[in-house]
């Protein structure tokens, strides 16, 4: 098979992946050779999620190399598969503990919305008194933050993170998605199960980081989501103000780290990526 003809259409059985099969594949292109792979399938075990019949995403046998992330992830546009860094550590993908949703239901969320709810719920059960952790804030839910100003170009940020990241050995996943963003709700990551039910939600914040942080979705695991940020907050007020929004997002990282939204801020000052994980 010769360049010309790759580029004709996708490999192999990737046009599974779009709602519509090989119809909705036809006219994408992906002229970068893939490791041997096959599509990984939803959980049948979920019916209270939409079983889609079709795959969730397409995975590697092996783990890959960051600079293949990059070429895939140039190649976005035309593919309409976004790259993934998929950590097999905890739990393998293969086993398809998985349970999609539709990426529709992510446009009905709304970002500051969802911050409002989740701290007006931990306000409803904190003790009087007991919200130091989240100073200066309190009880007081500051809304979403300043968007940053960029240190370099999203998608050459996110090429660097995802060759730092593959040396911790993972495995490659696409998804059929028009942005990384979206990539949380279709592969069917229910990393966030004990804090938010549906993942929805949290794939509507991420949309908005992407839009104001120049974030981008490089690696998934089993509970673990991995962020390049082209335009990360650079002073200490914006810093806590972003804090915020990670606590609202991911609240075990008061717990995993300095315990204070003013200690992790000071973490993630201008830091080039995020790291969440929940318990």
């Amino acid at each position: 098979m010769d360049d010309v003809e790759v580029r004709r259409h996708l490999p192999g059985n990737l046009p599974q992946l779009f709602t519509g099969g090989a119809e909705d594949a036809a006219g994408r292109t992906l002229s970068v050779p893939l490791p041997e792979g096959d599509v990984v399938w939803p959980d049948p075990g979920y019916p209270q999620r939409q079983l889609l019949p079709r795959p969730a995403f397409w995975l590697s046998d092996e783990p890959v190399h960051g600079e293949l992330w990059g070429r895939l992830r140039a190649e976005h546009e035309r593919s309409g598969l976004w790259p993934l860094l998929m950590d097999e550590t905890d739990q393998p993908w293969a086993s398809g503990q998985i349970a999609p949703e539709p990426v529709e239901e992510v446009g009905n969320y709304v970002p500051h919305a969802f911050m409002y709810e989740v701290w007006g719920d931990w306000a409803a059960q904190a003790a009087d008194g007991d919200h130091d952790d989240l100073a200066p804030f309190g009880r007081h839910c500051p809304g979403p933050a300043p968007e940053g100003h960029p240190l370099d170009d999203p998608d050459a940020m996110a090429d660097r993170y995802a060759r730092a990241l593959s040396a911790r050995g993972l495995s490659l996943g696409l998804v059929a998605v028009e942005r990384g963003a979206d990539a949380l709700a279709a592969v069917g990551w229910q990393g966030a199960l004990n804090h938010n039910e549906w993942t929805a939600p949290l794939a509507a914040v991420v949309r908005s980081w992407e839009e104001r942080f120049g974030a981008r979705v490089v690696g998934l695991g089993f509970n673990t989501l991995e962020l390049s940020v082209a335009a990360p907050p650079v002073t200490t007020r914006h810093a806590v103000h972003v804090a915020a929004e990670h606590w609202a997002f991911c609240p075990d990282i008061l717990f995993q780290g300095p315990g204070t939204l003013a200690g992790y801020a000071e973490e993630i000052r201008g830091k080039t990526w995020w790291s969440f994980w929940w318990d």
